[in-house]
């Protein structure tokens, strides 16, 4: 093949539109990644070849041969030698994504003879030899070269054994990282106060390479760089005298400051790193302490001016910097900072005014609501003198919260239902985390403003249910807002942490609000609301409400909590009349089983109910509680479609097995023939009605539909049996006398498409 011609099917691989063009040209060409002997045609075309399509198959062909064939270390240390000559002649000119794969082989290479020959080390010092050529052509491919370089040593390839990987990557750490990181800070020193537009393109190169640097897994467990979320960065003992130096932190600082996004997104992204860096690293307190100081000074400036935080990318990486604040400086540190009090009022109000744009800073308000909660749940273990002023701030940080959440129903709900936390509820448990710790911290004041803005609300609400034609509009509102605060005070119910609160007036204060949500129940499925329930925004709040019965249920109800709580009762006693958890679990029983009763389409609804369901009469002291309710025993004796239509809609089949698997489990519990035999009734008059059904008929979809559910209700109840005792009874059921109709369904319908 002319050299004229490849370059042609190079064009047609990388840039054509036709599928079949591209696919003859790959097939083509592939031998130049798959046989070995090819190698010295890839380098043949590196030295003659005009068009960068061509030199890209080139390098991309060296990359797999090296990657995928065990080479000869000679020719290893020649392609080596070769690329250093090959970029520093012609480097500077080439595109930059053929530059970018020749450095990507260049440091595969090396990684993969890292251990085979000394001379491959010495990359390093080739880089170096880029930087203090005079070109900044040469000088950004050395920058390249570095920080590929770090990319390769950090990341495993299908090539190497993972213990080989490791091995090479902590000798690249402990032997040349350091070094690395100090040539990407003489570089950035160097860099800073030239404004021309080459220079900038070097400085994006050397911070990135800084947070290579930073962002190494130095202790070899895998971060997830796709996560928000890391743990202390592991510097290792000899860079403790860089990090202690002032410069490290005011050189990423300066940086922020002179550039633009996206440029000084990477300095704070630098900044994050170093702020998580592990507090044994420094020779002593006052060290350490300095650290903090610096750090605290620089985002105080950051705070001050408001510099480069109108950038949502600037803005949310800057939370996450303060987020960080909590997760390696303990509330005695920063309080006995100088400057303190300005720094957290500063904080306090970037807060505020964060949660006053919860449209835009949606996302980043995680981070800061999580320094407050880390702040407050220290506050126990503080000592001495040394006022911490989160008294005055965080009770203004609660109510803004809250007033954000309103805000944002009453601003309108985006059209994509997952960006709604209401309906994610994953997000939704990201916004909620940090809340309750907050919530608690002055829960007095705090659950009285929960209770203020929730009555003006439920009592529209309940003036609504009488009204025969609502405001369709009006109601969604309402509804959304009253979801909201379900959610919040389930929230708040999550955890039985109180700081300055005694546990009995802790208990009044959550009868209270449990009080308001269990008056809300009595409205929410009276009246006009009865008809609401193909409306999503009835649907996310029953789905609120059976999130708060989960949690009350785990604190107040559940087997840990079976015994005390006597104040909770007492208080509710007063206000409903609910004085022990029987008449609790009652009200809870009821919800659900309307639930059942009255939604047939909302799967989300439906499946909620049925794992509350199933949480309650799985444990071993509910169990039991439940199986004194006349409503259960009516659900046990009456599990019908009539009584329970979701059981006939196709979009819930797979909640049948659940609900009879929490049947089975409320009918094994009390171990009785009798018991059972009367609880499978509902079930015998299917059999009896499918067993009477004509041959003629037999195969019809209605029937097949029948058989099918019939079997996952059956597997649901075998999934429950606990004992060979119990598997007996069911067992002993169905053989001799139903059995045959199972058969010869299965024997009608080989192909069914639904699994039993």
């Amino acid at each position: 093949m002319e050299l004229a011609q490849l370059e042609a099917l190079c064009e047609r691989l990388y840039n054509s539109q036709d599928s079949v063009e591209r696919a003859h040209a790959e097939n083509t060409l592939k031998c130049f990644s798959m046989n070995t002997e090819y190698i010295s045609q890839c380098q043949y075309i590196l030295d003659h070849a005009l068009t960068p399509y061509a030199l890209m198959l080139a390098s991309s062909s060296l990359l797999k041969q090296v990657t995928e064939h065990s080479l000869a270390l000679k020719l290893r240390l020649d392609i080596w030698t070769y690329l250093i000559n090959y970029l520093a002649t012609r480097g500077p000119e080439l595109q930059p994504f053929v530059t970018a794969s020749l450095i990507q082989l260049l440091c595969r290479v090396t990684k993969f003879g890292w251990f085979d020959d000394d001379r491959f080390r010495d990359l390093v010092t080739e880089s170096m030899n880029f930087l203090s050529q005079a070109t900044p052509g040469h000088y950004a491919i050395g920058l390249k070269i570095l920080s590929q370089l770090i990319s390769e040593m950090n990341q495993a390839n299908s090539g190497m054994p993972a213990t080989n990987h490791r091995r090479v990557a902590c000798s690249f750490r402990d032997q040349y990282l350091f070094q690395i990181f100090q040539i990407s800070l003489t570089s950035l020193g160097q860099l800073k106060n030239d404004g021309k537009m080459v220079v900038n393109q070097l400085q994006e190169l050397a911070l990135a390479l800084s947070l290579k640097c930073l962002s190494f897994d130095f202790v070899g467990t895998s971060v997830d760089e796709s996560s928000d979320e890391f743990g202390t960065v592991q510097i290792p003992s000899p860079w403790k005298p860089v990090l202690e130096d002032s410069s490290t932190l005011q050189i990423f600082f300066d940086y922020y400051a002179i550039t633009k996004p996206p440029l000084s997104k990477e300095a704070l992204e630098c900044l994050v790193r170093l702020a998580s860096v592990r507090r044994s690293l420094f020779t002593n307190d006052a060290a350490r302490s300095k650290f903090l100081a610096h750090l605290m000074t620089g985002t105080k400036v950051i705070l001050q001016t408001g510099q480069g935080l109108a950038d949502h990318d600037n803005y949310h990486e800057f939370c996450r910097l303060l987020g960080r604040f909590r997760v390696n400086y303990q509330l005695s540190e920063l309080v006995n900072m100088e400057g303190y009090s300005d720094w957290i009022r500063l904080v306090a109000e970037f807060t505020l005014k964060s949660l006053q744009s919860w449209q835009w800073a949606s996302n980043s308000v995680y981070y800061l609501l999580g320094l407050w909660s880390r702040l407050v749940s220290s506050v126990p273990y503080l000592k001495g003198d040394a006022p911490s002023l989160l008294d005055e701030f965080v009770p203004k940080i609660t109510e803004s919260f809250i007033t954000s959440r309103f805000n944002s129903v009453q601003a309108g709900l985006p059209d994509d239902l997952s960006e709604n936390p209401l309906d994610n509820a994953e997000l939704l448990q990201d916004q909620l985390d940090c809340f309750p710790c907050l919530c608690r911290f002055q829960y007095e004041s705090s659950s009285l403003f929960v209770m203020n803005i929730m009555e003006p609300v439920l009592q529209i609400y309940t003036e609504r249910a009488r009204l025969h034609v609502p405001d369709s509009s009006d109601l969604t509102v309402i509804e959304d807002k009253l979801a909201w605060i379900v959610h919040i005070i389930a929230a708040i119910l999550k955890i039985k942490q109180c700081t300055g609160c005694s546990v009995e007036s802790q208990e009044v204060l959550d009868a209270e609000l449990s009080a308001r949500v269990l008056q809300l129940i009595n409205v929410t499925d009276s009246g006009i609301h009865s008809q609401r329930y193909g409306e999503i925004s009835k649907q996310r709040l029953d789905r609120a409400i059976l999130t708060f019965f989960q949690h009350f249920r785990k604190s107040y109800v559940g087997d840990q909590a079976i015994h005390s709580s006597k104040q909770l009762y007492a208080r509710l006693s007063e206000l409903l009349g609910l004085h022990d958890h029987l008449l609790l679990l009652n009200v809870i029983i009821g919800k659900i089983v309307t639930n059942l009763k009255c939604y047939t389409e909302s799967e989300e609804v439906i499946d909620h109910a049925l794992s509350l369901f199933l949480e309650l009469a799985s444990g071993y002291m509910t169990g039991k509680l439940l199986l004194k309710l006349d409503t259960v025993k009516f659900i046990v004796a009456n599990h019908t479609r009539e009584h329970f239509p979701f059981l006939e809609a196709k979009r819930c089949t797979r909640s049948r097995t659940t609900f009879y698997y929490t049947i089975g489990w409320l009918i094994f519990m009390e171990d009785s023939p009798v018991k059972f035999k009367s609880s499978m009734d509902p079930l015998q008059h299917v059999f009896l009605s499918l067993e009477s059904t004509p041959d003629a008929v037999f195969r019809t979809d209605a029937v097949r539909y029948a058989l099918v559910g019939l079997m996952r209700d059956l597997r649901g109840i075998a999934m429950a049996t606990n004992s060979r005792r119990t598997y007996g009874f069911l067992f002993d059921w169905l053989y001799p006398a139903h059995m045959p109709l199972l058969l010869k369904g299965i024997s009608h319908w080989t192909d069914t498409p639904e699994p039993c």
